[in-house]
């Protein structure tokens, strides 16, 4: 039987209105015939999809239906559809303008940064365009970026999109459709996609432009896939360290931390040359420590393409089911983490590891392999400063799931290593902010995790001292600001840190030798209006802060309605802002509110209540990241958010609500 693909002048099929030249390219789903139209007697490319691409009539009734909604999209930066139709063997085809000057795989832009901000800008441009009319690409990639005669891209072949609201797979295996180069993470699970995946393939795109090469490379489309699922985003050359941010976003793992829209990824992209400066214009970009990599990934990419592809076709229909659980979190059991398909650990009363059962592999399972899923995220969840919350999504999860399936394993053994070192900063740097509560958190972690690995206590030894030294440090930056009533309940905090009774004393003599703040000298009376109650300290609680009273009360998150269009469910673990867990907490009730004050004051942090509306007044308070989440009154009947009062139901959360506390002086 004759291929299409090879096909010779009189193999090739027959279209009505138009004589076919040549072949100028093969997809997964498709060859590209150079054509004439005959009517207008203009050349185009008239692209026909291979009959194993839609093998039955409702295929290609959906393969029309889409393409005819893609024709509708008229951008300067997008190739349109002139014409939809069949072959007269029945094949589904749609014409396009003919653009003979090649593809940006065909480029070399390395290096060039206002050439390759410019190509962004005018694709980004075009996603938004489609976006808004419910239209994702979903197979963003360097051949989809043509080049007319005025060197302007336009981006093609939205074949494989998705009208938002339709089927996000045209396999009926459950295969995402996509090039792995430049899949996300959700696409190469198979899971549905929105915009976002398309600004993660063209953060893949821009960081290619910049610097030559992929961010991920791999001998085969599997391991690639993977690559996206579980490695952290790489690190950019020094010349290049302003962009890093941008792609840190882009290629974020998680839809939700990606730039919400193409127009938000352009205000980013505007940021990166303003950080630049004078910066901004070509560069030398050292060449790959890897060239070999980069080179088989140049030569694979045009075959990435997994509706082609039948031996990544095999292999993600055996790997769905793991790959999942690379990222599912994992169930709990009495504050220790249980692995699908282990025994839990056995656990004291106070929740201490008593024994940890030997992990065993189920026929077929690969323990290894998942060893290392878990090791991956574990890596990454510590680059980006995830180590205990949120809950079930942090490298301590990920962690002691490794640590279960193969704890002599050396990556075990040296993400161990650096877990108790990402731990021990976090302690020294809570103490650094007299945050006491959450440094005695992220060392009671550590010692957890030395006694796991059968340290001695010479590393704990040593991190109480490093914590004695930044208590010392605090002390000492309170007491010279004179202010002996946050020295004394910082000391009165952290009385976990060290065992040498002489050391306490001494901190406490020093404390105890600063005078008390001078009263106010007797003035003569004046009456003060009942609306303009004394400053009080009026502090903000962040996500970390609310996810460490969550864990530890097991306090379930409040209703707070919908995320959006893209997203499920919000609560206050997905509310919250870019600034992310280091953000004000949101999607909290008035209950919430109360409990957590409730729950510091038992930790032995202070006191803490809710304010009221004069007290709000008299210390007004600026938003951060816009936003302000108060109680206006002791009961929070009503709430103030941006300074105005509003009536709020207090058994409900808000997305733009949160916790707001006095704490006692």
């Amino acid at each position: 039987m004759n291929d299409a693909r090879h096909a010779t002048r009189d193999e090739m099929p027959q279209v009505a209105g138009h004589r076919l030249l040549r072949v100028i390219g093969h997809g997964g789903m498709s060859t590209v015939y150079l054509a004439e139209q005959v009517s207008l007697g203009r050349k185009v490319a008239l692209k026909v999809m291979l009959p194993e691409a839609l093998a039955d009539e409702v295929s290609r009734s959906r393969f029309e239906h889409e393409a005819r909604t893609i024709a509708r999209l008229q951008h300067p930066h997008i190739v349109g559809i002139h014409e939809v139709g069949r072959t007269e063997d029945g094949l589904p085809f749609y014409s396009m303008p003919h653009l003979p000057r090649g593809h940006l795989a065909q480029r070399d832009l390395r290096g060039d940064q206002p050439r390759v901000a410019a190509i962004l800008r005018d694709l980004l441009d075009a996603l938004d365009y489609a976006h808004v009319r419910g239209v994702v690409h979903r197979d963003v990639k360097a051949e989809n970026v043509l080049f007319d005669e005025n060197e302007r891209p336009l981006l093609a072949d939205f074949g494989i999109a998705l009208r938002r609201g339709g089927n996000p797979r045209l396999t009926s295996a459950g295969l995402a459709v996509g090039s792995t180069a430049y899949m996300p993470p959700e696409q190469a699970r198979g899971l549905e996609v929105d915009r976002r995946a398309d600004l993660y393939s063209l953060g893949v795109l821009g960081w290619e432009m910049l610097t030559g090469r992929l961010p991920y490379c791999a001998s085969d489309a599997l391991t690639m896939a993977l690559k996206h699922v579980q490695d952290p985003i790489p690190r950019l050359p020094g010349v290049l360290r302003h962009w890093q941010p941008l792609f840190d976003a882009a290629l974020a793992k998680r839809p939700e931390d990606r730039p919400a829209s193409a127009q938000d990824m352009r205000e980013a992209l505007d940021q990166v040359e303003r950080r630049a400066g004078r910066g901004f214009g070509r560069v030398e970009v050292p060449a790959s420590t890897d060239a070999s990599s980069s080179a088989r990934a140049s030569r694979l990419r045009p075959r990435l393409a997994l509706a082609a592809a039948a031996t990544i076709g095999i292999a993600f229909v055996g790997a769905w089911w793991w790959m999942a659980r690379v990222t599912a979190p994992p169930a709990r059991n009495a504050g220790i983490d249980a692995v699908p398909g282990l025994p839990a650990p056995a656990t004291d009363a106070a929740g201490g590891v008593l024994a940890m059962p030997e992990a065993t592999a189920s026929p077929g399972q690969s323990v290894s392999a998942e060893g290392a899923a878990y090791v991956a995220n574990a890596n990454q969840q510590i680059a980006d400063g995830r180590l205990l919350s949120p809950a079930n999504a942090n490298a301590w999860d990920s962690w002691d799931a490794a640590w279960r399936i193969n704890a002599t394993h050396a990556d075990v053994q040296l993400l161990t290593a650096r877990l108790f070192d990402a731990l021990a900063e976090a302690a020294t740097a809570a103490l650094g902010r007299a945050d006491a509560g959450g440094a005695r958190a992220f060392f009671e972690r550590a010692r957890q995790l030395d006694a796991r690995r059968g340290g001695d206590g010479s590393a704990i030894a040593l991190l109480r001292k490093r914590l004695e030294a930044a208590l010392a440090a605090q002390l000492d930056r309170l007491l010279g600001k004179r202010d002996r009533a946050a020295a004394e309940a910082l000391l009165a905090s952290s009385a976990w840190i060290t065992d040498d009774p002489a050391r306490r004393r001494a901190w406490q003599a020093r404390v105890a030798a600063l005078p008390a703040k001078p009263t106010t000298p007797v003035m003569p009376a004046v009456a003060v209006p009942a609306s303009a109650p004394a400053p009080v300290e009026i502090v903000t609680v962040t996500r970390t802060e609310y996810a460490r009273f969550a864990e530890a009360t097991g306090r379930a998150a409040a209703e707070c309605g919908r995320a959006g269009l893209f997203g499920g469910k919000r609560s206050w673990r997905t509310a919250g802002g870019r600034r992310g867990d280091a953000g004000p907490v949101a999607c909290v009730t008035a209950a919430d509110a109360q409990a957590y004050a409730n729950w510091l004051d038992a930790q032995g942090m202070g006191r803490h209540r809710l304010p009221s509306a004069g007290e709000l007044r008299a210390q007004p308070l600026q938003p951060i990241a816009g936003w302000t989440t108060l109680c206006a009154d002791a009961d929070c009947a009503r709430r103030m958010a941006s300074g105005k009062l509003r009536a709020l139901d207090a058994a409900q959360g808000y997305p733009d609500v949160g916790i707001r506390l006095v704490r006692a002086r």
